[in-house]
């Protein structure tokens, strides 16, 4: 594999031919952590590779162990999700029902000729379903 670095301004570039040993290696890492090949040589020729803390097999058994927790918990919550949804088109389909019985009842109290009251809790409920 041939590798060549260019400036970002100016002219000039330096050419370098990667053994093929070194080029079997990059390829491995590329594909198991799935970062691209020009990113990784990026890091080795920057020299911002970091060994890690920990071993990394278990690290990725632990995460491989959580996103399975995630799975099963999303499935949990999805119907929970949806229910919650249907019950809160619910609610706002009941406060516009008693908004208009609360228009007609006024309707017809001023029809009659009887006090209208006017409920400034019940129209607060109604608007925070209304929502």
């Amino acid at each position: 594999m041939k590798l060549i670095i260019r400036p970002k301004k100016g002219l000039g570039k330096i050419e370098v031919e990667l053994p093929d040993k070194l080029v079997e290696e990059i390829n491995r890492l590329s594909e198991r952590y799935a970062v691209d090949e020009k990113r990784i040589l990026e890091i080795i020729i920057s020299k911002s590779f970091r060994e890690p803390k920990g071993n990394v097999e278990v690290l990725e058994n632990e995460v491989r162990e959580l996103e399975k927790k995630v799975a099963k918990l999303e499935k949990e919550w999805a119907p929970l999700r949806y229910k919650a949804y249907g019950v809160s088109e619910d609610n706002k389909l009941l406060a516009i029902e008693l908004n208009a019985l609360l228009a007609e009842n006024s309707q017809l109290k001023r029809f009659l000729g009887k006090k209208i009251e006017r409920n400034l809790e019940l129209r607060k409920l109604i608007q925070y379903y209304l929502r």
